[in-house]
């Protein structure tokens, strides 16, 4: 029901943008965010960043906080990941996933989207 794209090579500060579609979420209440992983540390429990389809509010990790910013298009329910900055460290595999919830919970998804490979190198 995720469909996750747009990962790709990019230079240190560089930017990047990702885009999860939903469209054929059927869920009233869900939030649905970006994770990472990498060799060393398996997949994050917790998203880099997460948006709650009823009212938009977003959760951003200490180290996405002034540089990714989550977004979507409301009319093609598509969630998009804007990078800004990256760094070596931001190297991963990003990964979409949502979680059937009324409250926003970047954490436990319910239902994974395949992932897109970042890597920032020079």
């Amino acid at each position: 029901q995720l469909q996750a794209y747009g990962g790709g090579l990019v230079q240190p500060g560089g930017s990047l943008t990702l885009s999860c579609e939903a469209s054929k979420v059927t869920f009233d209440y869900y939030t649905i965010g970006w994770f990472r992983q990498t060799p060393e540390k398996g997949r994050e429990a917790v998203g880099v960043a997460c948006m709650s389809s009823d009212d938009g509010q977003t959760y951003y990790q200490g180290s996405a906080k002034g540089r990714f910013t989550i977004s979507r298009d409301s009319g093609n329910n598509i969630y998009y990941l804007q990078m800004n900055n990256l760094q070596a460290e931001d190297t991963a595999i990003y990964y979409c996933g949502l979680k059937t919830t009324w409250a926003l919970k970047c954490y436990d998804m319910d239902i994974w989207g395949q992932g897109t490979q970042v890597t920032v190198s020079s």
